[in-house]
């Protein structure tokens, strides 16, 4: 639903019960309050020291240690690093993981063929497989392809997404098959076809993929660990659980990098966000 409708369904409430909408307001000022007060305290944290945060009462307004936080994230994790190593992978992921998906599910869509559905039903499993029990396998496979601590091995493995499939195949079942049809009929190719016809309504769901697809692999932590080596080749989750040591944990610096590590997820959500709800319910259609 847009803000518009919201808005107005909202003040066609408070008018018919004022009541109603005085609890209904509230409920969503509490819901406001719950969603951003964590937010807040985690800015506020990254600018004190791990001292000042522990004391009680927590400190409510900035402190003056940003800077020494962000010089302890560079010296100890090469931050700035991690941060362009995150942003690539995530990128690079998003891009060819999309494009992957995308093709997956038009082709399970749109094409009739022979064991179709077994095999959509055989790829679905994935979605109830435990990911620790590929573990073991991708990593002798990576260490067989000699791609340990790589930028591949941390790409290549879930290109192939069963939920974005899912997503793209139940998107792409809408469109109307006379338009495919009629489009090879005036002679356009498969690949033409999949470029100018399918994929120009599917946006909204391409948004909602897009964001998934970003957020897995900004926020991906355990495969990560395993494949990557070196301080420098790390992203941003395995960076700042390298700064938790044994003895003493700089939690100052780790709540700064936490914060940056925000930024990104809400500027994604925040451009999307307009079709992202719209391509989850679009994923919803039966065909």
């Amino acid at each position: 639903m847009t803000t518009s409708a919201t808005t107005s369904v909202t003040t066609s409430v408070t008018n018919r019960n004022p009541g109603r909408g005085i609890l209904l307001t509230s409920g969503l000022a509490l819901a406001l309050a719950a969603v951003a007060v964590p937010f807040y305290w985690l800015a506020v944290a990254a600018t004190h020291s791990s001292q000042e945060i522990f004391a009680s009462p927590p400190p409510l307004l900035p402190g003056g240690h940003l800077l020494r936080n962000l010089h302890t994230l560079q010296d100890s994790a090469h931050f700035g690093r991690v941060i362009l190593n995150s942003l690539g992978i995530a990128v690079v992921y998003t891009l060819l993981a999309g494009a992957v998906c995308t093709l997956a599910g038009y082709g399970f869509a749109t094409y009739d063929f022979r064991g179709r559905e077994l095999l959509f039903g055989l790829l679905m499993l994935g979605l109830v497989v435990p990911t620790q029990v590929t573990l073991v396998p991708l990593f002798r496979m990576m260490a067989d392809l000699q791609w340990l601590d790589t930028y591949q091995a941390v790409i290549a493995p879930n290109l192939a997404l069963p939920f974005g499939i899912f997503l793209m195949r139940q998107s792409m079942a809408a469109l109307p098959k006379e338009l495919l049809d009629s489009g090879r009929m005036d002679g356009c190719g498969e690949l033409r076809l999949f470029w100018r016809v399918a994929l120009p309504p599917m946006r909204p769901a391409l948004a909602a993929l897009g964001i998934f697809l970003f957020l897995y692999q900004w926020n991906d932590f355990v495969w990560p660990l395993i494949v990557l080596r070196e301080g420098t080749s790390f992203t941003i989750p395995v960076a700042l659980a390298s700064l938790q040591g044994l003895d003493e944990t700089d939690y100052g610096a780790i709540l700064a990098g936490t914060s940056i590590a925000a930024v990104p997820m809400a500027v994604v959500f925040l451009v999307l966000q307009r079709h992202f709800v719209s391509g989850l319910l679009a994923g919803a259609v039966k065909e």
